[in-house]
């Protein structure tokens, strides 16, 4: 891979003047091979599996951050999803296994861990069933430990017993650590079609299609992309989509480097850019203002999903001239919480839940860091959760759901997530009810879509 020196001087312009960073560098590992029905043995590998890859993650990550002037933000791991190693494990070793995974975390002082994970899509196995009641504990007793469940895909349909299971379990997760902001729930996400390849938390977990190990980097750069914007403030819709496209380019360039650098430097295989534009608390770096830009008053304003879709189409076609190997999510994220924009725009009432629902039609991911009014029923967010995943299984793309049910909070008021996870105006919810249906359970069947073959 080699590089212009006049890439190298846009590349400093964009570390220094447009808050460019590489947002992660996740590393990828398989546990498939520490099942053992010895459950303090499956413990001990896991650990030591982990530390043995991951030790040097961080201070490699930080070496070659320094050595090339690009600051890398965090370092994360995801696993083979946990309940495809519990056996016949019981509900307090699951959440056992999952505090060997936070000390993992903590000793190779990474930022987090993600695959305390089950696919449950089709159907529930014991050990998924396992995993599933251990999570509000898992999350509420440990600090890096993420979480994910998929519950829906294109060829399988939805699975509204597991929906409606997350919904309860939400709930719970949200009042064990209601001490905190229910915290415990950034830490959770519901998904419908993921992808094995996910370096961004808290969905990230190691598929088994995946390899041994292997090195991933989530890019980031909703800064450089809205600089790049304001430098063409008359340009069309058609050259604004070329600016953003050209932006991308640069920016994956960028990130491809020094992910295959660090993943050198450790013996693992890179595995894949994903170009998801990752927005941020700090000033410019807003996924939002990129919208607004482009010539909305306010993002939620009609016109927004448009924008949106320009958008999020301009960084695909950018990310894949400049690698071979986009994966991922690769899109763009609007995580309210995390974007100031957004922040504003639900301030305002331009912006609203039933938009963002809208809105990730178009974009990569789904609902993200959504901060509802504490009462909020365990039914009503089975209810957005199915929502979000017909959405994704009617349109063959991901989808997904976190969303924080803060308990004692009300609509309007505001709550402090802190970090990178910011904060958030807390949002209603519809008072009409959805429990019937949800209480139905069964599987939505899969679409016509699925019938590809």
């Amino acid at each position: 891979m080699t590089i212009a020196y006049s890439e190298i001087q846009e590349t400093i312009r964009m570390v220094e003047l447009e808050s460019l960073d590489i947002r992660t560098v996740t590393m990828g590992i398989s546990l498939r091979n520490c099942a053992d029905s010895n459950f303090d043995m499956l413990k001990k590998k896991v650990y030591d599996k982990i530390v043995d890859y991951a030790g040097n993650l961080k201070t490699t990550a930080e070496q070659v951050a320094k050595e090339y002037g690009i600051p890398i933000i965090n370092k994360r791991i995801s696993i083979t999803p946990i309940a495809e190693i519990l056996g016949d494990a019981t509900v307090e070793q699951a959440v056992e296994l999952a505090q060997v995974l936070d000390k993992a975390a903590k000793d190779t002082d990474v930022d987090f861990i993600g695959g305390f994970s089950a696919l449950v899509h089709k159907g529930m196995t014991n050990s998924d069933v396992t995993l599933l009641n251990a999570i509000p504990e898992a999350l509420a007793s440990t600090d890096r430990v993420c979480s994910s469940v998929s519950i829906g895909s294109t060829r399988a349909g939805i699975n509204m017993d597991a929906v409606g299971k997350l919904g309860e379990i939400i709930k719970e997760t949200a009042e064990l650590t209601k001490d905190n902001q229910s915290i415990g729930c950034a830490k959770f996400v519901a998904f419908c079609n993921p992808v094995e390849d996910n370096p961004f938390m808290a969905g990230a977990f190691h598929g088994s299609g995946e390899g041994e190990a292997v090195l991933s980097v989530g890019v980031s750069g909703p800064g450089v992309v809205l600089n790049a914007l304001k430098r063409y403030p008359n340009a069309d819709l058609g050259e604004v989509a070329d600016v953003i496209k050209k932006t991308a380019f640069k920016i994956t360039r960028a990130g491809e480097l020094l992910g295959r650098v660090v993943a050198e430097r450790l013996n693992v295989p890179f595995g894949i850019m994903d170009l998801s534009l990752a927005p941020t608390n700090a000033t410019n770096d807003s996924v939002a203002e990129i919208l607004e830009e482009i010539g909305l008053e306010s993002v939620g304003t009609h016109g927004t999903i448009a924008a949106l879709a320009l958008m999020n189409d301009a960084v695909k076609k950018g990310g894949a001239m400049a690698s071979s190997y986009v994966g991922g999510l690769s899109g763009a994220f609007i995580p309210v919480s995390e974007d100031n924009g957004m922040i504003r725009g639900i301030e305002k009432g331009s912006l609203t839940l039933d938009k963002l629902e809208a809105m990730t039609c178009v974009c990569s991911v789904g609902l993200d860091m959504i901060a509802l009014s504490g009462d909020a029923t365990p039914e009503t967010i089975a209810g957005i959760i199915a929502d979000e995943a017909a959405i994704g299984m009617i349109n063959k793309k991901t989808t997904a759901v976190r969303v924080i049910p803060v308990i004692g909070k009300e609509e309007g008021e505001i709550v402090e997530f802190g970090g990178l996870l910011g904060r958030a105006p807390i949002i209603g919810v519809k008072p009409f009810s959805s429990a019937k249906m949800i209480k139905r359970g069964g599987r939505i069947p899969a679409p016509l879509q699925s019938l590809i073959n």
